[in-house]
């Protein structure tokens, strides 16, 4: 490894990590996502105060920050170590944005972005077991503490029974990835312990979207005539 590709690969992953999606989204409907809710700049937050329909757009978004600066090391440097340490990098910067004080979100969609990149089959299956504990539980927080130590386990393992002689650092940096995400997490781990944790319905909110278009539809209908 090359000192001065680790420190490039990670600040360039760090300031573009920064892009907050939730508050440009917010702001675009006039309002400030971190005065909203939670208070919480990421996905369930903007799903609670602005739909489903708008909180897929700033997942998808909040997993390119994790896609973009991963895929463009890999193709650039062919290198898994340079790989994970944009990974890490760009989810650092999510959670703590120095263009934001670092007040930033929690890390899972540019984490499952990280991870797609990385190894995309077992990412996919996360994501659906994922999607279907949010579905089962309506606890966001607990599919995300599920995916992040799956993820984080079976890359470690296939990590250290690699041939790579940086399979110890691919090891660490994966650790770390565990711990900061469930440190960003450790509000909802305490509302969870004394059930205080905010449920989100998805089939409620799907309902509600659907129902709010449907009578904005007949409304626009009875003012045409």
């Amino acid at each position: 490894m090359i000192w001065w590709h680790i420190v490039l690969i990670a600040v360039c992953s760090y300031l573009f990590g920064n892009i907050s999606f939730a508050r440009i989204i917010s702001s675009k409907h006039h309002k400030d996502i971190t005065k909203l809710g939670s208070g919480n700049p990421g996905t369930t937050n903007t799903i609670r105060n602005f739909g489903v329909g708008v909180g897929a757009i700033n997942l998808v978004l909040d997993m390119l920050k994790g896609v973009i600066p991963t895929l463009v090391v890999l193709l650039v440097f062919k290198n898994l170590t340079y790989t994970y340490i944009a990974g890490v990098s760009a989810i650092v910067g999510h959670v703590f944005p120095v263009f934001y004080l670092f007040k930033g979100g929690k890390g899972i969609a540019t984490m499952l972005g990280v991870f797609m990149v990385v190894d995309p089959l077992v990412t996919t299956i996360v994501l659906v077991v994922f999607l279907l504990v949010w579905l089962v539980f309506k606890y966001v927080s607990v599919g995300s503490f599920l995916s992040v130590t799956v993820l984080t386990v079976v890359e470690g393992f296939k990590a250290k029974a690699l041939e790579n002689p940086d399979r110890l650092i691919i090891c660490f940096i994966l650790f770390a990835i565990f711990v900061l995400t469930w440190w960003a997490h450790r509000a909802n781990i305490k509302r969870l312990i004394i059930g205080k944790e905010s449920r989100v319905d998805l089939f409620k909110s799907v309902r509600k979207k659907i129902k709010t278009n449907t009578v904005a539809k007949v409304g626009e209908k009875n003012e045409q005539k």
